[in-house]
């Protein structure tokens, strides 16, 4: 099993827990700016995912065994159903353990996520390219591969973020450990983990999806994960990209109380 690094935040009317999963190249800390709001009335635990912060990862690394050792974490801590949050890396993590173990799921909230991707062919393209992504993280190093990394497309709109948030992303991604992200790469990337879009009818837990609107590509797969699921609810924030809890953190906050934590808050406008 996984010695899972995690923060826990907790308050004297916590009754549920709600766990949080991180996306590639960030740790917990992504999440500790909204932990105060949300364990108002539940107990908070975000954990360094595998390969992530200070959590390492096995050389046989699956999404299964990661979900089987969260199944076990849970047992460990006494803790028999949680709510999940997960972004992007963390969102696929959420969305195969609500799979693999339905009935510890009380609720879901998956910000920028897929299922995975439908077929062998895809999935071996994607594992070549995760593959050519892990060997560059291992010949140039974590600093090369930030400075690559942060100018890709899909992070294109943080760019317009103010410099002290664009500065403590780039910090988050600078303490990582070039063979732990090579390894999450080629162990628990989107090439090798198991669709879930043949699952999504079966899920009967309320699943929450966000997406930013200037994310073309995850807006449609959101869309369509929405048809799918049996209860369902897609929120496409405006003004934002890939990663909207640190592009409308506020608008993502009331989101998750509202629609996840059932904790009144007004909706600012979302689209």
């Amino acid at each position: 099993m996984l010695d899972f690094h995690y923060v826990e935040l907790t308050s004297e009317q916590a009754t549920d827990t709600l766990l949080l999963f991180h996306g590639f190249t960030s740790t917990h800390g992504t999440w500790l700016p909204f932990m105060d709001s949300w364990s108002e009335a539940y107990r908070v635990i975000a954990v360094d995912m595998p390969g992530h912060g200070q959590t390492s990862i096995l050389d046989d690394q699956t999404m299964d065994r990661f979900t089987d050792d969260i199944a076990a974490f849970l047992d460990e801590h006494d803790i028999d159903k949680i709510k999940l949050l997960g972004y992007s890396m963390g969102g696929r993590a959420a969305l195969s353990f609500a799979c693999r173990y339905p009935d510890r799921v009380s609720g879901m909230l998956l910000e920028s996520a897929s299922p995975g991707l439908r077929t062998a062919e895809e999935r071996l393209a994607r594992q070549q390219q995760d593959e050519r992504l892990a060997s560059r993280l291992e010949e140039e190093g974590v600093s090369q591969f930030v400075d690559f990394w942060e100018n890709i497309p899909l992070f294109e709109t943080q760019k317009s973020l103010p410099d002290s948030i664009q500065k403590a992303i780039r910090e988050e991604r600078l303490s990582q450990q070039a063979s732990g992200l090579a390894q999450s790469l080629r162990t628990m990337g989107t090439g090798k983990q198991d669709s879930n879009w043949d699952k999504l009818d079966s899920l009967k837990t309320q699943v929450t999806l966000v997406t930013g609107a200037y994310d073309r590509k995850f807006v449609g797969i959101n869309q369509e994960m929405e048809k799918q699921l049996p209860a369902a609810d897609l929120h496409i924030v405006a003004e934002a990209g890939h990663c909207v809890h640190v592009e409308q953190p506020r608008i993502f906050d009331k989101i998750v109380r509202r629609y996840l934590l059932h904790v009144e808050a007004d909706i600012l406008e979302e689209s």
